[in-house]
């Protein structure tokens, strides 16, 4: 049979059903849809277009309005003269020959898509100009309320740019408990989100911002150098690694997690000159990671000597530097830093002297200034600002100075009257460089220490916070966060902050409510919880032991006595201590014989007869060898 053709007359417009059955689903056979690519362009162009001029509309508007308030705040601040008033007629006659003249353009060019050149103002289109106020004599209107308070605010941020002590975020504080002696090493990595601290407890203490809740507790505590004071902790520029600087000659390098990356070498202590020595050869003061170069640090230490290191190589050091004296002899450096830049080096010395290296020489220093402080006192720190032309420097003698490094010749500024008592006693710059931040100590129950601020144009004594009843010894503000850290001699470490002023750091702790006690840790009695508690395994209780033994008595097991061993061949159906076989027999009576032989010499004799009758053995023998000496004898 065949299927009908188009030429049939047959309807072949439609899906054939019974191919759809096939098939499995019903539009087969439907047109497929068509798409205007070009109509597609055409409209994406137009929309494109349209935005980009709404865009710019809104720019040139927001233009337009900047330079109307601009124009206002320069009338205000014209006098109310009539030249004022001229000025302004003459504004609003230019305005008004502006606006007509844009009005005529825009009639003009109506028909046009596109305008050309800047749109109107939306002032002066709205408002237009009254002819009966162009003769009014007099100052101007008033302006606007927002210009007012827009006015007010530029006001109090000038009046605070020019008092830097508004910038000092101390409205609110947090206590962070170290211990209970005194903190000696503050650290804090680059982004604010970890702070470390050490003690003379030898601890190094973690303490997480973004983790910790309103108990403040660190989360990590270590003692990497054992028995050895914390002297100095630093974060390296990158954040990932802590340099740890204890009593010891060898310092060390840690993670941020507190597992130990490197640890400097010990050098000869019997080597007469310390530049051929690989290392410290006696205890420490404090060292600095170099603000470019990564892996990088430095350390001072006893043995009159600054030595650079790189983290990659922990058996040698990178350089040397000995401070000398002006005689040429051996000066204990008692602190060092780098400059801002990395490429000067800075010591403060015993004997009261400041020298200052260039990096990549390590012979004579570029700057000595031999009586910067009194010799015999330990300058505690020396810091450079963040513009890297003035260096700080916190004497142990009380006093706390300021040096031109362009005119190294004399200090700009001093200050006295700041007692310390501690070889880590720190200084510091302000983020904005306009104040300089140093702590004093204080006798144990002799008042409280300080932090005390001082404006560095000026050197006046700005400012001072009461922390504690014992001596600050370490602050540091941090340049992101604008807090401050300060270490004291309690084993307290406080964090300073201003919720409008400073970021991250305590902000994020503080609001953080204290995790309640887990539940098995409220217990008022502690329970130990074994298998053989539980009441299915449990044992009876013995109430008495003579009952206990009078019912072990009526056992036939228990009260069952041994049987005692079996002497003999064996009875009753057990076998005797030698068995009842041939063999057990044998052994018994033949192989081991009881024959006493008390009597060697009777033994002996017994077998005389028999070898007088049969000498076999020994008599021939004796017998040749008698008859060979007897004929040697002869011959």
């Amino acid at each position: 049979m065949e299927r009908p053709g188009p030429s049939d007359g047959s309807d072949v417009s439609g899906p054939d059903p019974q191919l759809a059955v096939t098939m499995g689903f019903t539009g087969f056979g439907k047109k497929a849809r068509t798409f205007d690519l070009e109509a597609m362009f055409e409209q994406t162009r137009r929309t494109a277009v349209e935005r980009s001029r709404k865009t710019l509309e809104a720019r040139e508007r927001e233009e337009e309005m900047n330079r109307e308030k601009e124009l206002r705040r320069q009338n205000e601040d014209l006098e109310p003269t009539s030249s004022g008033s001229n000025v302004a007629r003459a504004c609003s006659k230019s305005s008004s020959r502006d606006t007509s003249s844009s009005e005529s353009d825009e009639s003009s060019d109506s028909s046009d898509d596109e305008l050309i050149g800047p749109p109107l103002p939306l002032k002066m289109v709205e408002e237009p100009v009254n002819p009966m106020e162009e003769g009014v004599l007099g100052p101007l209107p008033p302006p606007l309320a927002e210009d007012v308070e827009e006015e007010d605010d530029d006001d109090g941020d000038s009046e605070e740019e020019e008092n830097p002590v508004r910038k000092i975020p101390d409205s609110h504080e947090i206590t962070l408990k170290h211990g209970t002696k005194t903190v000696s090493a503050l650290g804090l990595d680059p982004s604010g989100a970890r702070l470390v601290t050490g003690g003379y407890d030898y601890d190094v203490k973690f303490w997480d911002f973004a983790g910790m809740d309103a108990s403040f507790k660190a989360f990590r505590s270590l003692q990497p150098c054992e028995c050895h004071q914390i002297k100095s902790l630093q974060y390296s520029n990158t954040g990932d690694m802590i340099l740890v600087v204890s009593g010891s000659s060898q310092a060390k390098v840690i993670d941020r997690d507190g597992f130990e990356v490197m640890e400097c070498i010990k050098g000869d202590q019997y080597i007469v000159d310390m530049a051929n020595t690989k290392g410290h050869t006696a205890m420490l003061h404090t060292g600095s990671w170099h603000p470019k170069i990564k892996g990088e640090f430095m350390t001072c230490s006893n043995d009159a000597t600054v030595r650079t290191w790189e983290v990659e190589n922990p058996k040698k050091q990178k350089s040397v530097f000995k401070p000398r004296t002006m005689q040429g002899k051996k000066v204990i450096p008692t602190t060092c830093t780098y400059s801002r830049d990395g490429n000067l080096i800075a010591a403060a010395c015993q004997n009261g002297s400041i020298q200052i290296w260039d990096r990549n020489l390590t012979v004579h220093p570029k700057f000595h200034y031999k009586q910067a402080h009194d010799p015999g006192t330990d300058t505690s720190c020396v810091t450079f600002s963040y513009d890297g032309t003035v260096l700080a420097s916190r004497g142990g003698d009380d006093t706390l100075k300021l040096w031109d490094i362009r005119q190294f010749n004399k200090p700009l500024f001093s200050a006295s009257g700041l007692p310390t008592m501690f070889p880590m006693t720190d200084c510091c710059f302000s983020p904005d460089d306009k104040l300089i931040v140093t702590g004093t100590s204080v006798q144990r129950g002799c008042g409280s220490g300080k932090l005390v601020f001082f404006e560095r144009r000026t050197f006046q004594r700005v400012y001072e916070i009461d922390i504690t009843d014992a001596s600050v010894v370490r602050c540091l503000w941090h340049p992101k966060l604008n807090q401050i850290m300060v270490g004291t001699g309690n084993g307290l470490a406080k964090v300073y902050y201003d919720p409008s002023k400073s970021q991250r750091g305590a902000k994020l702790c503080v609001v953080k409510t204290q995790r309640k006690a887990k539940q098995a840790e409220t217990l008022t009695q502690d329970y130990i919880i074994t298998p053989h508690a539980l009441p299915m395994f449990r044992e009876p209780r013995q109430r008495s032991t003579r009952k206990q033994l009078e019912k072990d008595r009526l056992d036939p097991l228990k009260s069952h006595k041994p049987e005692p061993p079996v002497a003999g061949p064996g009875r009753g159906g057990r076998v005797g201590t030698h068995g009842g076989t041939l063999s057990s027999y044998i052994v018994k009576n033949i192989a081991l014989d009881k024959t006493d032989d008390s009597n060697p010499r009777e033994a002996i004799l017994r077998h005389a007869k028999a070898a007088e009758d049969n000498p076999y053995w020994v008599s021939p023998a004796y017998s040749k060898i008698q008859l060979d000496s007897q004929c040697k004898n002869k011959t």
